[in-house]
């Protein structure tokens, strides 16, 4: 069903089109038709019973860090403790952590990994996802990650969308000298330019990362060279990242858990879309999570994403992320099936591809074993999907126990 083009702002996400009693028909991997049950007659090869299930698109999830080496279970211990992000950060934890054993891992090795959370994540009915750089902070190391990003691209199930983050953290030989170091970032965009490395250029502007002035300026040279640009803003502390971001008019703004109420109603008035993270939030133990509902009420197109990472959101699960915002951010299942679908695919350019199931779309199709689209995020802590369609191809194929990638 169509809700228009363009993402969904505000309110009108309280609107789901959902038809009943209906069929739906694809071939050579492209729908060719969605109406109801023996509307027309279609002479189809195969007829796939979904009687009392749920049938939607595949699927978006526009914020991860899906490729990584290692992962840091060992810091759980420091959080219980106390310690906060940015502690562990100043300790070498954190993404310096993370740096390291990315370094250290070998391009096949990395590749390896990723097609496992990849895998994951598609059972879990994802069909297109955002993968971003960022832990390298080193011209080898960053483009080894988006070099496996789009190897990937051409060879898994999932549609996968790279952002380039190499300003993620300040090396501590660049402490005091970040303007080096963006720079440094900058040089790199040729030969990512020249590969067709990434679509978008994300920064981390937050409290002891980088300010929001030189993000600012980061992020401008990287549109005049032709980049999208994305930014994680005011994740910990109300810095300005979300002004910002509706200012210079990046695709989105990431986190927003601090965005000022300034903010948030520039938002409202942009074309920049909110993606919320609320599993991070959740996983540091946080109280304060993003303003969803004051973002809705002034009229923001709300995305939602998983943030998989290995420190802060270590899940590849956006059913989970689905519950959580229904539960810490009060979000309707209506607000929250258009924030995984539509207004994600539009957070990463993909608005003409993904998210919805139209006629001349390519079918991106997920079966859930549930009764209606309220059951995901009502019953939490288990995955719902039945079979997922990539291109019209069974990707995924799950009995009552076990999960199966069929390519």
């Amino acid at each position: 069903m169509d809700h228009g083009d363009g993402p969904i702002h505000g309110k009108e996400m309280s609107n789901l089109p959902v038809l009943e009693n209906a069929e739906i028909a694809w071939k050579d991997g492209q729908i060719i038709y969605i109406g109801q049950m023996n509307e027309q007659k279609i002479d189809a090869k195969e007829v796939i019973d979904c009687q009392g299930k749920l049938v939607t698109p595949g699927l978006v999830d526009p914020h991860t860090h899906v490729v990584f080496g290692g992962s840091r279970e060992h810091e759980v211990s420091l959080k219980l403790q106390g310690a906060s992000y940015l502690e562990i950060l100043e300790m070498g934890g954190g993404i310096h952590s993370t740096v390291g054993q990315t370094k250290l891992t070998s391009h096949e090795d990395l590749k390896k990994k990723t097609i496992h959370h990849l895998n994951r994540m598609l059972s879990f009915g994802v069909t297109t996802v955002e993968a971003k750089s960022g832990y390298g902070l080193d011209e080898e190391t960053e483009l080894k990650q988006l070099r496996v990003a789009k190897e990937l691209q051409a060879e898994h199930d999932i549609d996968l969308v790279s952002t380039f983050l190499g300003a993620h953290a300040v090396p501590k030989e660049y402490k005091g000298n970040e303007e080096a170091f963006l720079e440094k970032m900058l040089s790199l965009l040729d030969v990512i330019k020249e590969e067709e490395l990434a679509e978008f250029v994300d920064v981390f502007a937050e409290t002891g990362v980088f300010s929001v002035e030189q993000s600012r300026e980061f992020l401008l040279k990287a549109k005049e060279q032709g980049f999208n640009v994305k930014i994680h803003a005011d994740e910990i502390d109300p810095l300005g990242g979300t002004e910002m971001a509706a200012e210079i008019g990046a695709i989105s703004a990431d986190h927003l858990c601090g965005a000022s109420e300034k903010g948030v109603e520039m938002l409202g008035k942009s074309n920049t879309i909110g993606v919320i993270l609320p599993g991070t939030t959740f996983y540091l133990n946080k109280p304060e999570f993003a303003p969803a509902r004051a973002m809705i009420e002034n009229n923001v197109a709300v995305s939602l994403a998983t943030d998989f990472n290995p420190g802060s959101c270590p899940t590849e699960n956006l059913q989970l992320i689905m519950t959580i915002a229904m539960l810490k951010l009060k979000m309707t299942p209506e607000e929250i099936w258009n924030a995984v679908t539509i207004n994600s695919s539009y957070a990463i350019n993909r608005g003409d591809q993904a998210g919805k199931l139209l006629i001349g779309r390519r079918a991106d199709v997920v079966i859930w074993n549930v009764p209606n689209y309220t059951y995901v995020p009502y019953h939490f802590g288990v995955n719902h999907v039945e079979s997922v369609f990539k291109n019209g191809k069974l990707v995924v194929s799950r009995g009552e126990h076990d999960v199966a990638i069929t390519s």
